[in-house]
């Protein structure tokens, strides 16, 4: 070859080398910096997230132990002010519910959700499960109107919702009455508002209502002397018990014998008069009442 064309062929080729050089390092330059931001994204992101975690972590527990030393605090002040335990028991529990809420938006606001959006959520969850538990939402307005304005009270004897016992506790939604015959039972408070109740705590007294059936024979007169006396004699009574003809039957005449007590005493005062009743009627040597019939033939009828 020619010197001359040789030395042009070195030169190009020269030139040509570095810049096969550069196209072939392009891609890779560009892989290893989308490599080195996609970490550092992540690393970022991470970051933020662990401090959001961690946020949120702290965020609970000083709001745990916020609430706890409001609700100690709470307690204290209703104690010392004598509040009604139905009654401390619910401001309680209403204060704490109010609380959690709270502590829960000051979490979810650690994490950058906004209060309004949570608040539209919370209400349309509100509206849903006031559908879905529209008898439990009653319950617990009733519970509401028990607990202010208190027709009845823990250890109050009543008659509520068709259940005779003791009040052990008004809740928010139900109430638990101990049955004379030691039975739990649990009502919801919208059946006991809504139907009628009998509180026989709430008057200091009480009138004893028994009869004393009499056989016809019986000298009515003498038979309400000797029940007078007698029930007279009976403890924890109190004022002149009441003896009077209520009724008359088949059998005979009817006596209601009405003696009056503390409530404390009213069950003693019961089987004592009955005693009482039994007692004045085996010694007068009353017959037992009975029915009498007369059985009566009619003559035929003449054709």
């Amino acid at each position: 070859m020619h010197p001359a064309l040789n030395v042009i062929s070195q030169a190009v080729l020269g030139a040509a080398a570095p810049a096969a050089t550069t196209a072939a390092a392009a891609p890779a330059a560009a892989e290893t910096t989308w490599i080195e931001n996609l970490a550092k994204t992540v690393t970022d992101k991470g970051v933020d997230i662990g401090l959001m975690v961690l946020g949120a972590i702290a965020v609970w527990v000083i709001g745990r132990w916020i609430i706890n030393l409001i609700a100690k605090i709470a307690t204290r002040a209703m104690r010392s002010r004598k509040f009604d335990e139905t009654l401390e028991r619910y401001l309680l529990a209403s204060l704490r519910v109010v609380l959690d809420i709270l502590l829960i938006v000051a979490v979810l606001s650690v994490f950058g959700v906004e209060t309004t959006s949570f608040a539209a959520l919370f209400a349309a969850a509100g509206v849903a499960i006031g559908l879905a538990w529209s008898g439990l939402l009653s319950n617990f307005a009733a519970g509401i109107f028990m607990i202010f304005l208190r027709p009845i009270k823990v250890g109050d004897f009543v008659t509520a919702g068709g259940v005779t016992g003791t009040v052990q506790e008004i809740g928010l939604f139900v109430t638990i009455i101990n049955t004379m015959d030691n039975v739990r039972t649990i009502i919801g408070n919208n059946k006991i508002f809504s139907d009628t109740m009998q509180n026989f705590t709430a008057n200091p007294f009480r009138r004893v209502d028994l009869v004393a059936q009499l056989d016809h024979t019986v000298d009515t007169a003498q038979a309400m002397e000797l029940l007078r006396a007698r029930l007279a004699q009976i403890p924890n009574t109190v004022n002149e018990p009441t003896v009077e003809i209520l009724t008359f039957t088949l059998a005979g005449p009817v006596l209601c014998v009405r003696p009056y007590c503390h409530n404390d005493h009213y069950w003693d005062v019961y089987f004592a008069t009955n005693a009482a009743i039994v007692e004045v009627c085996g010694k007068a040597g009353y017959p037992a009442p009975e029915q009498h019939f007369r059985i009566a033939q009619t003559p035929p009828r003449a054709a």
